[in-house]
């Protein structure tokens, strides 16, 4: 099997985050983790695909958020050029490939309507992609992090599962 897990990250903790996901998957896939600026336009002989960005104004980035997150942060931003958000649209339809979406977000306001894991799932839909697992939120304690203890392990566990999900819905056992 094989996985590409794209993400975008502002500040680190969703590049973290899409990392202990694709550990997850290693033993099952041979996984990609890759920068959505770095992303392939093109997903052929990809089995599993999951999509992950930091949740900015109860959604997906946009140029706009990015560059309100550079002049919070003082500094460049990890994903400046390219968005999930600009991305996703950029793929062609595929009933072949399945798909996860994730995304970070600040604890303290976890009741807020919005998810960018929401609107990546949605998008995924719409491109025909078969979204295997409801979105998922990894939690930070503040805008620019930390993540909270144990996300990181949630996250592991969660790619994981994403195989689990995988292997039952198209009924065959995982295999690397």
């Amino acid at each position: 099997m094989r996985a590409v897990v794209v993400y975008e990250s502002m500040f680190g903790n969703t590049e973290r985050v899409a990392r202990a996901i694709g550990q997850g998957l290693e033993p099952f896939a041979d996984v990609q983790v890759v920068e959505v600026g770095e992303a392939p336009a093109v997903l052929d002989g990809v089995d599993l695909l999951v999509v992950g960005g930091p949740t900015h104004a109860f959604g997906m980035s946009r140029a706009s958020t990015r560059e309100d997150a550079e002049r919070q942060a003082g500094r460049a931003v990890l994903s400046r050029r390219l968005g999930v958000r600009e991305w996703l649209p950029t793929l062609p339809s595929s009933t072949e490939v399945a798909a996860a979406a994730f995304d970070t977000r600040v604890a303290k306001v976890r009741r807020l309507p919005g998810s960018a894991a929401r609107g990546a799932a949605k998008l995924l839909l719409r491109h025909r992609y078969a979204v295997i697992v409801p979105p998922e939120s990894f939690y930070v304690d503040d805008v620019t992090g930390p993540l909270l203890q144990g996300e990181l392990d949630r996250a592991r566990a969660w790619g994981s599962t994403l195989v689990a999900s995988l292997v039952a819905d198209r009924g065959g056992a995982p295999s690397a």
